[in-house]
């Protein structure tokens, strides 16, 4: 095979076969194609698209270009979620000692921020000691002991997506609904998980704006993740103002520890358990949403959600006591506060320039090998939908330094908007659900 010919193909419309799209994907991790010819492929996919058995080729590919975890050994069907990114989105975190805590195993492969999106990762590393690169046998071994664990993606997995992202970053090809999918379920479906829900935002801080892009998103990764041979469902949920009322590395697990205290924010409790169900019913738990959600709800005001989490953090590394120890307490010195300029309702907070101005603090990163800053981040005082008078606190802010700092606050002050009239009540996050016989 030639690859000029298969980008070719792709240009000009074709259907490429298994063979053809396996063939790009082995040169691209043996770098035997070189870059610019990946990037016109990608180009071409791009801008010609994918149809559904090219996209599960795409994705199998993908999957099958490094290591595949066998989690046979591992009794009961496991189930995992992913996020399609957000700002405030911690709910992987609370999520899954829930789900575990309900008797599912949640096999838990994470990433890190980029852009405006926050990282799972980067909020677990903030927790002193937890070590989130595991072995294949770590991340087994904590599994059976804690029923989920989490880490991030090695070397070996599914090697061809690191490659293809890159290129993706800087090629003008990030939005491409079967080149998403096929990044999402490759590295998923490598950690061996037999379920997955996935929670596909839509809004101002999302990657898909509107509800119609997400849907499809949300019927592809549910069909393709199907043709996998996995159990899948999606969620569409909003991602209009920043989720809970925190966001930052720290004290975004301390939020996470307050939903499994059962006093957490309305939003993110809402959401948590609305996933928390889906999970479980596809791993056979329950028969319905409302029985699942009753288990979770169990499994927090009976405390074995919270045991499981510190369990889980013992195991990995982090020191349970200290982490409680430092709640309230972890912050960073430069800190400042952005009051209300006048009295009104505080119609939102944009959750796109909310998750900019955390670069400046140190919250995110721009480039994978940027650090973060543990300390830094934001506590939203006052949730949309509030009244506030002038001169009223609505967001207390921490960075990295006192020039970040500055910017952040800068972004954070055009981030808020106001209306006069009293809003309606704060819609629900979740706007629909597809599941496997909808996605057909």
């Amino acid at each position: 095979m030639q690859a000029s010919e298969i980008i070719m193909k792709k240009r000009d419309g074709g259907r490429l076969s298994r063979d053809e799209i396996g063939f790009i994907i082995r040169g691209c991790t043996g770098r035997t194609i070189p870059d610019y010819q990946i990037s016109a492929w990608l180009m071409a996919v791009f801008l010609r698209g994918m149809d559904d058995g090219e996209t599960a080729c795409l994705t199998d590919a993908m999957l099958h270009s490094g290591t595949v975890m066998d989690l046979s050994g591992i009794p009961g069907i496991s189930a995992d979620k992913h996020s399609t990114g957000g700002v405030g989105d911690k709910i992987s975190i609370p999520l899954a000692p829930i789900v575990a805590a309900c008797g599912v195993p949640v096999p838990m492969m994470s990433g890190r921020a980029l852009g405006h999106t926050g990282g799972t990762l980067d909020k677990l590393d903030s927790i002193s000691g937890y070590r989130t690169s595991l072995s294949e046998t770590e991340f087994k071994s904590i599994l059976r002991s804690c029923g989920y664990a989490m880490t991030g993606q090695t070397e070996t997995v599914a090697p061809a997506d690191r490659i293809l992202y890159a290129l993706r970053d800087v090629t003008g090809t990030v939005e491409s609904i079967p080149l998403i999918t096929a990044s999402i379920l490759s590295k998923k479906a490598a950690e061996g998980t037999d379920a997955l829900v996935f929670d596909v935002k839509c809004g101002r801080g999302a990657f898909m704006k509107t509800q119609a892009d997400a849907e499809r998103l949300a019927g592809m990764l549910v069909k393709t993740g199907k043709a996998l041979g996995k159990k899948c469902a999606a969620l569409i949920t909003r991602m209009e103002n920043p989720l809970g009322t925190m966001t930052g590395n720290f004290l975004e697990i301390e939020e996470s520890v307050d939903i499994l205290e059962g006093k957490g924010p309305a939003d993110t409790t809402e959401l948590t358990l609305a996933l928390a169900a889906k999970m479980c019913m596809l791993a056979g738990k329950c028969a319905t949403p409302e029985e699942g959600r009753q288990m979770a709800e169990q499994a927090v005001s009976g405390g074995q959600a919270m045991e499981c989490f510190l369990r889980n953090v013992a195991a990995q590394g982090g020191n349970p006591d200290q982490l409680l120890a430092e709640r309230g307490k972890r912050r960073s010195p430069w800190k400042a506060e952005i009051r209300a300029d006048r009295s009104a309702y505080l119609a939102g907070i944009d959750a796109y320039a909310a998750g900019m101005a955390g670069i400046p603090l140190g919250v995110g990163r721009t480039r994978t090998d940027e650090p973060v800053f543990p300390e830094a981040g934001v506590i939203f005082r006052v949730k949309p939908g509030e009244k506030v008078q002038a001169g009223d606190i609505l967001m207390e802010v921490y960075g990295k330094n006192q020039s970040g700092l500055d910017e952040g606050v800068l972004r954070l002050q055009q981030a808020v908007y106001y209306t006069e009239e009293k809003p309606e009540e704060p819609e629900s996050l979740l706007l629909k659900e597809i599941d496997d016989d909808e996605s057909k």
